[in-house]
């Protein structure tokens, strides 16, 4: 992806408009480029910048919703997880997953339930639900809880990092053709005869605004679709009503071995999950309603309380603040109940809703990374007939994405794992630039599992653009030790300032804003 000819590009006219660079507004711009229309979306800030780089990485049906009785979102949902996991396979895998059962009843009860969850996926399946005796639950999980333990159920899921998907999404995008801008935000929405004709964008980089013309623009910056709504029509009633979850990143030590641990029941009624994931743990999340959606949501000192407490319940080495090595935050865009004030985030759909405005802004709300790709099927679907569009086929459920191999095997179990795995087909390419510039080829950190090319790849062929889009997107460091990632913020700051032209100025700046995200990030 190349931003300056992306630019260049914006004068030409396009067939969709996309605003909001998440998991939904990329999943669109596969779409709409897939099925040939000339498509463009654009990113106020970075591709996945808010809550589609903050999820629990899991690509799955969702057991909660299942005990909700949501029998129709759960198929959906096992039905995409297996496309995924067909479509991705370098950046989405098998994980085997355990219930443990602390009362005789426990165990057939969850077991009858995820037989079900099993029925549903059909020729989706990843694997069969079997029941555990106690040694064989804490030879998976060592630091499981002994006492009382009756034994459990292993269940198979997804899981993924989210933020290199999006990533992925974007480039899958523009090797369609689609023209993509981060840091591009939309200002305005450009009318004829009350009918919308194109969007007003405003390039954070250079300050300049540029009147792009669309046929059909698409709402697509879920927790924030209220308010482009409202530049179409400030009188629009709110379709989403907000939620926190929040993760704590802890040592592998809390987790050891290649299994997650499901809490069934919280006492908010929520699923708790325990999950390795690039060498740390994992917990959450949290369900806590907002009033507004912000851009940075702030973990709450009770929600670390109540992940911590609910941790230790289950874990023979308890878990403290001090080893907490990041904590993240993220907004769900529930979809609002028309008429009900008032009711608990928990109980909102997860099922998205597209809405068509007078005007034809054609807005897309709810749903879950999981999902993206049917999301993304029908708000085009919908945008195409809006537009008076050839009404061309969805050709994404069997599209393989950006860096997958012609030839790659799905049958495999286990989450794709080892250096530059996410990459695909293009990790060659990224040893390549470190042996070219034998520099590069150092780590970023001791601590962290990530080259210095890295950082280089993603300026040149990734649009990164600040020193947190690499830190917290092109690589995890944020998220996997949010104390290594603020020491290498200056390295990291120069390589940048080398390929994007900065002066010292940029660097330093750069490095402040950074290191006050990463202190955020620690308790």
């Amino acid at each position: 992806m190349d931003r300056a000819q992306n630019l260049d590009r914006l004068s030409e006219g396009f067939d969709v408009a996309i605003i909001g660079g998440g998991a939904t507004g990329l999943g669109a711009a596969v779409d709409s480029a897939a099925r040939g229309y000339r498509t463009v979306l654009f990113e106020a800030h970075d591709f996945a910048k808010g809550t589609s780089s903050r999820s629990t990485k899991l690509v799955h049906g969702g057991v909660r919703y299942l005990a909700q009785g949501n029998v129709g979102l759960v198929r959906e949902a096992l039905r995409e997880r297996g496309r995924l996991r067909r479509n991705a396979p370098h950046l989405v895998g098998d994980l085997g997953f355990i219930v443990p059962a602390y009362a005789w009843w426990s165990g057939p009860y969850y077991g009858v339930g995820l037989k079900l969850y099993d029925l549903l996926a059909g020729r989706f399946r990843l694997g069969n639900s079997r029941s555990l005796d106690r040694d064989a639950v804490l030879a998976a999980l060592p630091n499981l809880e002994p006492e009382q333990l009756k034994g459990g159920i292993l269940y198979v899921d997804g899981q993924f990092d989210d933020a290199r998907l999006a990533i992925t999404l974007a480039l899958t995008a523009s090797d369609l053709g689609a023209t993509l801008l981060n840091q591009a935000r939309v200002t305005g929405l450009l009318k004829q005869d009350g009918r919308l004709q194109g969007v007003r964008v405003q390039d954070a980089e250079s300050g300049r605004e540029h009147s792009v013309r669309a046929r059909v623009v698409v709402n697509a910056t879920g927790v924030f679709a209220d308010g482009v709504r409202y530049l179409d029509n400030p009188s629009a009633g709110p379709t989403v009503s907000p939620s926190q979850g929040i993760h704590l990143v802890l040592p592998e030590a809390f987790l050891p071995g290649t299994h997650a641990l499901v809490v069934p029941k919280t006492d908010d009624g929520r699923v708790l999950f325990l999950i390795p994931w690039h060498g740390r743990t994992v917990v959450g999340t949290t369900d806590t309603p907002v009033a507004e959606p912000v851009e940075e949501p702030k973990p709450l000192a009770e929600e670390v309380a109540f992940l911590l407490e609910h941790a230790a319940r289950y874990l023979v080495k308890d878990p403290a603040r001090s080893d907490v090595l990041s904590v993240y935050a993220g907004l769900r865009p529930l979809v609002r109940p028309p008429d009900e004030e008032g009711e608990r985030t928990a109980s909102l759909s997860r099922d998205h809703h597209v809405f068509t405005s007078a005007s034809g802004l054609v807005t897309i709300v709810g749903g879950k990374w999981t999902t993206y790709r049917k999301m993304a099927e029908d708000v085009i679907t919908r945008a195409a007939e809006v537009a008076g569009l050839d009404a061309v086929p969805c050709r994404t459920a069997g599209l393989r994405l950006h860096g997958t191999p012609e030839d790659a095997a799905t049958s495999e179990v286990g989450v794709p794992t080892g250096p530059l795995a996410s990459y695909g087909t293009e990790a060659s390419a990224v040893r390549a630039l470190a042996r070219a510039e034998p520099p590069l080829a150092g780590p970023l950190h001791p601590g962290l599992p990530y080259l210095l090319a890295e950082v280089v790849w993603g300026a040149r062929r990734e649009m990164a653009r600040t020193v947190e889009d690499v830190l917290a997107r092109r690589t995890r460091a944020l998220l996997l030790d949010a104390r290594a990632s603020a020491e290498c913020a200056p390295q990291v700051a120069r390589l940048l300032a080398r390929e994007l032209g900065r002066d010292a100025a940029w660097e330093r700046s750069q490095v402040a804003a950074y290191r006050a995200l990463a202190e955020a990030a620690l308790l």
